[in-house]
């Protein structure tokens, strides 16, 4: 296995803890209508952008789980979820770092506070309805920010095409299931697909997931105001980019 993507996943790790550690306020153990369970009290950006480096992080070594098993398919499902958290965590710095938090943002901000239970405590009786942002909405957003350098079109294009390949995985269209047909005899691979040309892609596939989501991490320093944080992300950036052919 990559040694890079260790030592990514190892910085984001000890990062993750120094912000964890550095809150200002930490989830408290609150009565709510179903029962006890943590909850952060402000529900700030911040709080928002930790709690979804916590899901990035987790998801990104579950893909490498699934990956050095041969669960080829379920680690595609699973980078879907790996974008739209990382589409997530750059909405909300760019908010921080631009000093300008939109309605859209509000919005999202609402939708991800809400609890899945309302009142009534029973989720057969909770009315909940959470009005979710529709996630081109947030690529628009994204595109139109990163767009200094790229065509706006082609940016928002690019991030829908990559959610709509990674779409056949997790709603299991027959062009990606029959990926896992194969072998001598030809068989469907329900165990793994360990030995087979396919683990070399998406070996190469999760570097990718696993850099995008060391960017979200520095990005969300900068957002802290964590300059040290930034300056030792940044240097071992470039010795991975370098080692990946990158940059010279």
């Amino acid at each position: 296995m990559d040694t890079d993507i260790d030592q990514m996943l190892d910085l984001m790790d000890r990062t993750f803890r120094d912000f964890e550690k550095s809150m200002p306020s930490k989830p408290e153990f609150m009565k709510l209508s179903f029962g006890m369970a943590f909850r952060f009290r402000e529900k700030d950006i911040y709080q928002a952008m930790i709690q979804k480096l916590a899901r990035v992080q987790s998801a990104v070594r579950a893909a490498r789980l699934l990956l050095i098993n041969g669960f080829v398919q379920e680690q595609a499902i699973l980078q879907r979820t790996i974008d739209e958290t990382n589409e997530d965590i750059m909405f909300l710095v760019y908010a921080v770092t631009n000093d300008t938090i939109t309605d859209l943002h509000k919005r999202f901000l609402e939708a991800f506070w809400e609890e899945e239970i309302d009142e009534s405590g029973t989720l057969l009786a909770s009315k909940q309805n959470r009005i979710m942002i529709p996630r081109k909405k947030i690529q628009a957003y994204l595109a139109n920010i990163e767009g200094v350098k790229l065509d706006l079109a082609t940016s928002e294009d690019t991030a829908r095409t990559i959610s709509k390949v990674y779409s056949g995985f997790v709603h299991g269209a027959s062009p990606h299931i029959m990926e896992m047909y194969g072998g001598f005899p030809p068989r469907f691979h329900t165990n793994g697909m360990t030995g087979t040309p396919r683990m070399e892609e998406h070996s190469d596939d999760l570097w990718n997931y696993v850099y995008r989501s060391f960017l979200s991490y520095t990005a969300v320093a900068k957002a802290l105001g964590a300059e040290k944080h930034v300056e030792i992300l940044n240097k071992h950036l470039v010795k991975f980019e370098q080692n990946r052919g990158m940059r010279q």
